[in-house]
Order: C-alpha cells, then sequence, then structure tokens
C-alpha cells in the first residue's frame, strides 16, 4: 500500500485525483492539503464536491508541521498547484526523498530558458529539473520507474502527443496543424468573466503564444502550429490535427505506426471513424480517429480525452502506478 498526499486537493484536478486513488486498492490517500491562506482549510472534500460524498477527508492547510507529517508518512506527493508554487514544492519533497507528480508545468521543459518565457518565472531548481521524466505515459514507462521527479503532461499536449508521436518516422517539414477545443474546466475552479457559462462561445484564444505550443513541439521534436478553443460545455478535449507525411506513405504504414497502442488498454484507434467528447468524458480513455489522403499525402486524426481524467489526474494516476509497479 503506497499512501499518497495531494497538495492542491481543492480544485477540480486535484478532487478528480483524490477520488481515483481513494478508489484504488493499492494505494491510500495519506492527507489532503491547500495552502494556509485558503478559504476552504478545514472543510470536507465533499462540502466542496457532493458527488465526492463518499471520501471523508479534509482539507488540512499546508503548515511546516503538515509538510513533516506528508514527509514522515507518505511516499510521494501530487500537486496540483499553481506553476511556480510547484516549483518550489516540488524540490523540497524530491530532496526529502519523497517521489513527485507533478500536474503544473513547472518541470516539463528540461531547457530553463522556456520558463520566463512561457511561465514567467526563473527557474531556480535545476538539480531536480535534472532529473524530472515527462510523465506521457504510453510512451515514457520506463523512465517513470526510474525517477521519483515526474512532470504530468498538460492535457492539449497529451491529445496531440498521444495521436502525432506514432507518426514522427512519416512527417515532413511541414508543421502539423492542431486545432483543439476544450470545456471550461480546463480554465480552473476560480471564478473568472471569460469562463463564466453564461459568456462561453466557441472561440480561439491564446493565438501563436499558448504555453502548450513549445510544450508539444518540445516532446514531438518537429515544430506545429497550435490553435486552442474554448467550448460550452463542461469537460473533455477535441484535437483535430492535419499533417503532411512523407511521399510513398501508405494506409498500411499509418496502421502499423498507430499498432503501437495495440496492448493499451485505454488508448483505441479507428480508421475512417471519427471520436467525439461524449465517449471519453470521465473516463481515463484517449480515442484516436484518422483518416488519410494518398494523394495529397495529407491526414487528418482526430484526438478526444477528458482534460481533467487523461489530460491531467488519471495520467497522473498511471504514472504512479508505473513508478510503484502496483
Amino acid at each position: 500500500m503506497k499512501n499518497i498526499a495531494i497538495i492542491g486537493a481543492s480544485g477540480y484536478t486535484g478532487a478528480q485525483i483524490t477520488s481515483l486513488i481513494h478508489a484504488d486498492a493499492n494505494l491510500a490517500v495519506q492527507g489532503l492539503y491547500v495552502s494556509e491562506n485558503s478559504l476552504d482549510k478545514g472543510r470536507k472534500l465533499a462540502d466542496l464536491y457532493p458527488v465526492y460524498s463518499h471520501i471523508p477527508y479534509a482539507l488540512s492547510p499546508l503548515s511546516d508541521e503538515a509538510k513533516a507529517k506528508i514527509v514522515a508518512e507518505a511516499d510521494a506527493v501530487v500537486l496540483a498547484t499553481e506553476h511556480s508554487v510547484s516549483l518550489t514544492l516540488a524540490a523540497e519533497f524530491y530532496n526529502k526523498g519523497l517521489a513527485v507528480f507533478d500536474l503544473s508545468g513547472a518541470y516539463r521543459f528540461a531547457d530553463v530558458e522556456q520558463y520566463p518565457k512561457w511561465y514567467g518565472f526563473e527557474h531556480t531548481e535545476q538539480a531536480v529539473l535534472a532529473q524530472a521524466v515527462y510523465g506521457l505515459a504510453e510512451w515514457n514507462s520506463e523512465q517513470i520507474k526510474q525517477t521519483k521527479m515526474i512532470a504530468v503532461p498538460g492535457c492539449y499536449p497529451t491529445a496531440s502527443l498521444t495521436a502525432l508521436k506514432p507518426l514522427k518516422p512519416f512527417l515532413t517539414d511541414a508543421f502539423p496543424v492542431i486545432n483543439a477545443v476544450s470545456g471550461v474546466t480546463g480554465a480552473g475552479r476560480k471564478a473568472q468573466l471569460h469562463t463564466s457559462f453564461c459568456e462561453v462561445s466557441l472561440t480561439p484564444y491564446g493565438v501563436l503564444g499558448h504555453r502548450h505550443q513549445p510544450e508539444i513541439t518540445t516532446h514531438l521534436g518537429q515544430e506545429v502550429i497550435f490553435t486552442p478553443h474554448l467550448g460550452n460545455f463542461k469537460r473533455g478535449i477535441l484535437a483535430t490535427i492535419t499533417v503532411q507525411l512523407k511521399p510513398g506513405t501508405t494506409e498500411a504504414d499509418i496502421a502499423k505506426a498507430y499498432s503501437v497502442y495495440d496492448d493499451s488498454p485505454i488508448v483505441s484507434v479507428k480508421q475512417n471513424q471519427f471520436p467525439k467528447v461524449d465517449d471519453v468524458v470521465l473516463t481515463p480513455n484517449c480515442h484516436l480517429g484518422w483518416k488519410y489522403d494518398a494523394n495529397t499525402g495529407y491526414l487528418v486524426v482526430a484526438s478526444a480525452i477528458d482534460n481533467l481524467m487523461k489530460g491531467a489526474a488519471s495520467q497522473g494516476l498511471q504514472c504512479i502506478k508505473i513508478h510503484f509497479g502496483v
């Protein structure tokens, strides 16, 4: 039995991974934590989310005493915290010998110069960063087993990379074009006018400047054009990707490339049949659908995930289970 502390448990992702860990027979929740200034401290998780009425834990403030208790009792910590907060907490717990599963972007780039540009802070924990592994579970499982610092990928990159990485041998120099739509839970629990459900209408945002673009580029090894959209639904991501393949590429080549997922219980691939968001909401699954025009060399592949599950919490759980071998 592995004991897991969840820090930032009051947010959508923190609450979701708490539920998943609580339900796993091989894992236990060591405790739920929020910042000492949080208005949610002392409340039960079920007070914030009645759907989790079966979960008995309360939200404790992350005091020095709480940190010491985590180090003494937990095997790992999950950080569902803001990027700059994760930067410090991850290093603190990693250096105390705990495995760290960070759901923020604080350790997703090996290149320290990316952080001021995309996240607005200098990376001050380079020794820990050097040990970090990108937790794209279907692709980096061996590395996840071997390190105690796992950077769980972003939601848009998970959908995009799961679709594109098998195609890497066939890509040309033309940039893959990724158009992706997310539900409003991707913006977090904090109240904001532009994510109020009454205000949301399908619209692009972060055009040619979203921080997930360099994350996709870095871990694909190929420049992309990425345009995210906000949709008027709660959960899920649908990424529709148009990509040019090398001359001579056949449908058989593509099918063979995607056979890398044949043994995956949660990634399904279908030719000439495209997924929809409702197929994956509230599941850890990724559904891929593709169609190829051999005359032009263009392929369209669609990738559907739940942004709070495969895009965050359930992929975090995958990484935990891979790391501990449970």
